[in-house]
């Protein structure tokens, strides 16, 4: 396992300068954001301008780009084409994983599963791990259920992110039964009713994580993915997470 960062720490701040932030902080690996809205990159410039993409995904400051997350906001077959563009990405960069978001509660069943099975096609032609973002408010809320899609969706993998089997009373829901699925980790400190603290004020833990994830197997990246908090030393945050998780690796 290694210690990457999103860009996604830097939200107000386009790509290059993100990448010279965390190099600063002494980060060696990323996970560079191309989402429509709010991303450093937008999966409609990924489709639109590839080539020019390419070449500032290769301009990393010798980070290693561990994941690319991708949020596409187009339907129908705009939304595959524009998949189809951030995997060729993937691979013109030789990154292997890539977050992806599961659709809001109430989407059918296996309306979703249809729609992450030619995802994953489209993927796997490119020799790119799709990987099942938990996250509040979405199908994947639920560890369970994530199970189940990945169970019926060959190829699926899962970006964990504890934090939000933590925030809203979640913490009594377990979700040991999605560790042999997971290929990327997303880390922030939580609470019950904050989806992110101060490190070391929330709940997360973290040497239990690494233990049950060593275990597993798992050998890529822990990505802090840290925004910025009022009043609060964002530098010295991104700092302490890293050093904690170096720490115990």
């Amino acid at each position: 396992m290694f210690v990457a960062a999103s860009t996604n720490c830097f939200p107000d701040l386009p790509l290059d300068s993100a990448l010279e932030r965390l190099v600063d902080l002494e980060y060696t690996a990323v996970e560079i954001v191309i989402h429509e809205t709010g991303g450093c990159l937008k999966p409609s410039e990924v489709a639109r301008d590839w080539d020019r993409v390419v070449r500032r995904c290769r301009q990393t400051y010798r980070m290693t780009v561990a994941a690319y997350s991708v949020d596409i906001e187009a339907e129908g077959p705009e939304y595959f084409g524009q998949l189809a563009a951030c995997c060729r990405l993937a691979k013109a960069t030789r990154v292997v994983t890539m977050v992806v978001r599961a659709s809001e509660l109430g989407t059918p069943f296996n309306a979703e599963v249809e729609r992450l099975r030619e995802m994953v096609r489209i993927a796997t032609g490119e020799g790119v791990r799709l990987a099942l973002l938990t996250e509040t408010g979405r199908m994947s809320e639920d560890p369970d259920t994530v199970v189940v899609l990945c169970d019926n969706v060959h190829g699926l993998g899962v970006t964990l992110d504890p934090s939000h089997f933590i925030y809203g009373g979640r913490g009594g829901k377990g979700y040991r039964q999605l560790l042999k699925y997971v290929c990327h980790v997303r880390l922030r400190d939580t609470t019950p009713e904050k989806l992110q603290v101060r490190v070391g004020q929330g709940r997360v833990e973290y040497g239990k994580l690494l233990a049950q994830l060593e275990r597993v197997g798992y050998h890529r990246a822990l990505c802090v993915d840290i925004t910025p908090m009022d009043g609060v030393d964002h530098g010295g945050e991104l700092r302490k997470m890293r050093l904690l998780l170096e720490s115990l690796l």
